[in-house]
């Protein structure tokens, strides 16, 4: 890395932390997205996808799976090899689905509809995860893994009954692999196949607010607990309609975009709001706002550990808490155990790093974050 682009990075970095809600103390919160998701099944459903012409949009397509007992055990170690002031180990805060798709059910009736399964459904039925949700039964009770809402399934239904519809080679392919990748085009510019509440029509809103109620429902059923933090899974432009859903569901905190830019429906985009965290909307729900990224196998040609750093520095220096963001195919090793073991050494690195730097530091949940911004005991 170059003189001018650390530049630029220090500086990016400082004046992003510079509005928001202010505290001396020095807290880290590790907001992780995708948990509960099923995207490809294993290596073998990857590579006949693969061979039947499907090409991957992102690493997400080449490693991300549902995580396994093996994943979620060596994760485990990493989050309780660092303590935090308080003796508390670090925590993910798991942004996660209550549900997938039903492929068997979809299969049998011809895809003329959708059909989902409850999570631990799917842990039951796939090969190589026996025991994987009673481990995370067991980092939920000690308190390393917070499950909170990223919708009821990782897609949008709109664009997947339509694609099946019309027999598109790439859903077809998908399907006949219990997977679902991010096939390229809709055919909407404004819905991604894997981003649940985008839409063209703003009618649709109306069959996502119910798609909403039922997953925070479900979500309650499926980990024990309700959920009181959202974040949209792959949009940024999603209605603040939904908001409304959300807040009848127990949703206090939304993790947002720091700039989002509401769609109007048929193709029309709205102005852009300018978030923060501690900001609240109309209904009195907080936003919070993710400040320093962290995707260790993602290959953009940076030290992460020491990016992450930076970042976080750039935060204390400014007395905002340290919102980490990050992906669950950072720390999966069901296709190849080499991304897991790369993903957890640098977290490994940047936990030690933390604890290191700053001894008076706390690891939190995002909804603890929300509720020490509202005063709430």
């Amino acid at each position: 890395m170059n003189i001018t682009s650390n530049l630029k990075q220090t500086v990016a970095a400082n004046i992003k932390n510079i509005i928001g809600w202010k505290t001396k103390r020095k807290i880290v919160v590790f907001s992780v997205d995708d948990y509960g998701n099923v995207r490809l099944d294993s290596k073998q459903a990857r590579d006949n996808m693969f061979a039947k012409g499907l090409k991957p949009t992102s690493r997400f397509d080449v490693y991300d799976t549902l995580e396994t007992t093996e994943d979620l055990a060596a994760l485990y170690d990493t989050l309780t090899s660092v303590k935090d002031k308080n003796g508390n180990p670090a925590v993910f805060t798991a942004f996660a689905m209550s549900a997938n798709i039903d492929f068997e059910k979809m299969k049998d009736t011809d895809y003329t509809a959708y059909y989902y399964e409850a999570l631990p459904v799917t842990f039951k039925k796939l090969k190589g995860y026996e025991n994987t949700w009673q481990l995370w039964q067991e980092g939920i009770q000690k308190k390393l893994l917070a499950p909170q809402f990223h919708g009821r399934e990782h897609l949008n239904i709109k664009a997947l009954m339509e694609a099946l519809k019309r027999k598109e080679k790439d859903t077809l392919n998908c399907f006949e692999n219990r997977s679902y990748a991010a096939i390229a085009n809709t055919g909407y510019a404004t819905i991604s196949f894997t981003a649940a509440l985008d839409f063209f029509e703003f009618n649709e809103n109306e069959t996502l607010k119910e798609i909403v109620a039922d997953g925070l429902n479900l979500f309650e059923k499926v980990y024990g607990l309700k959920a009181e933090n959202f974040t949209p899974c792959g949009s940024n432009g999603y209605s603040d309609t939904i908001d409304s859903v959300l807040a009848a569901g127990g949703i206090k905190y939304i993790d947002t975009s720091r700039f989002k830019r509401e769609h109007l429906g048929n193709g029309r985009m709205g102005s852009k709001t300018f978030n923060y965290t501690g900001k609240k909307n109309q209904l009195g729900q907080t936003y919070l706002v993710r400040n320093c990224v962290f995707e260790p196998t993602e290959d953009r040609g940076v030290d992460w550990v020491a990016f992450c750093m930076q970042q976080i520095t750039a935060a204390f220096r400014w007395n905002l808490p340290a919102n980490i963001s990050s992906h669950r195919v950072n720390f999966c090793g069901h296709i190849d155990p080499d991304n897991r073991q790369r993903g957890l050494k640098d977290l490994k690195s940047l936990l030690a790093a933390i604890v290191q730097r700053w001894p008076d530091v706390e690891f939190m949940t995002s909804n603890e974050l929300g509720n020490m911004i509202n005063n709430v005991e």
